[in-house]
């Protein structure tokens, strides 16, 4: 099947702007070639290609924005410890999670959550029990 390269750019410009569409994957769902035909003739580093996925990334950059304005306003626990994680310094982020391991990190040491032990002791119990 022949296909218009510049038909399917516009298509999935199309696509990307009315969908609000995250990936390459997600245009390839919308225009109407094959995987391997869109790969082919929009190359990593050509105009067209840059150009898709600069509107990709914008989109994401729009949508997370977007999120991070609804958890402000919130009132709700969760959605603002939500927002904290996103938005904290790498050491308020550990103190946060409980079980953070750093894997990035060229510290030979492991910074491996801290244990918690106790002893449970029994009650002596009452009179009628």
């Amino acid at each position: 099947m022949a296909y218009n390269k510049s038909k399917i750019f516009q298509q999935a410009k199309k696509a990307i702007e009315d969908n609000n569409l995250f990936s390459i994957e997600d245009v390839l769902a919308f225009v109407p070639c094959k995987r391997s035909y869109f790969y082919d003739k929009f190359k990593k580093g050509t105009d067209e290609m840059d150009t898709i996925k600069e509107m990709l990334e914008n989109n994401k950059v729009r949508t997370k924005s977007s999120i991070r304005a609804k958890l402000y306003r919130s009132n709700k626990a969760a959605e603002l410890l939500a927002l904290y994680r996103l938005i904290a310094t790498p050491e308020e982020h550990r103190r946060l999670n409980q079980s953070y391991v750093d894997q990035n990190s060229n510290d030979k040491k492991q910074q491996w959550p801290t244990s918690i032990s106790f002893q449970v002791h029994p009650t002596e119990a009452k009179d009628g029990e």
